[in-house]
């Protein structure tokens, strides 16, 4: 006779095979892809509002804030921004790699090996995962995982997905 209260019995592969040829990205070129992203964003999207905020400060008298200054540092910012979603959605969309993955050379995957699709990536990698930054210690904790056999975050978990060399 079954226990009907006996936890579920199943066997789980968390990875794809190795023997299909896949290989997983090594951790040090998923850092420098992560790093690599960061930068773009900050040059793409903060660097104009800093500018902007720089410079109206030093073209003002006795410390006010120029708020033509601040227009131009939103406006540059804004399409900083537009510019690097659009590269990003169009890297994502061709091969599951944003900009930092694509120069580094490697990629997302599901963990069956199927490609990801851009609705995993953003909620499960960027939305969900951006969330659980609330959590304190949470992203340390995320980080770590890759540590791990699997070399997963945990916003790989999340979405499903592994990073591989292209």
């Amino acid at each position: 006779m079954t226990n009907p209260y006996a936890p579920p019995q199943a066997v789980v592969e968390d990875v794809v095979d190795p023997a299909a040829g896949i290989q997983l990205a090594d951790r040090g070129t998923r850092l420098g892809a992560a790093m690599l992203d960061g930068l773009i964003f900050g040059l793409m999207v903060y660097l104009p509002f800093v500018l902007a905020f720089t410079l109206g400060m030093s073209g003002s008298r006795a410390g006010q804030f120029s708020s033509t200054a601040s227009w131009i540092g939103l406006i540059l910012g804004g399409i900083g921004f537009i510019v690097w979603m659009y590269f990003t959605v169009k890297f994502l969309g061709e091969n599951g790699q944003s900009i930092g993955k694509r120069a580094c050379k490697i990629k997302m995957l599901r963990t069956d090996g199927s490609e990801v699709s851009i609705s995993r990536v953003i909620i499960g990698r960027n939305i969900i995962n951006t969330l659980l930054g609330i959590i304190p210690l949470y992203g340390i904790i995320d980080a770590l995982f890759i540590f791990g056999n699997a070399r997963r975050c945990v916003h790989d978990y999340i979405a499903d997905t592994i990073v591989i060399k292209a």
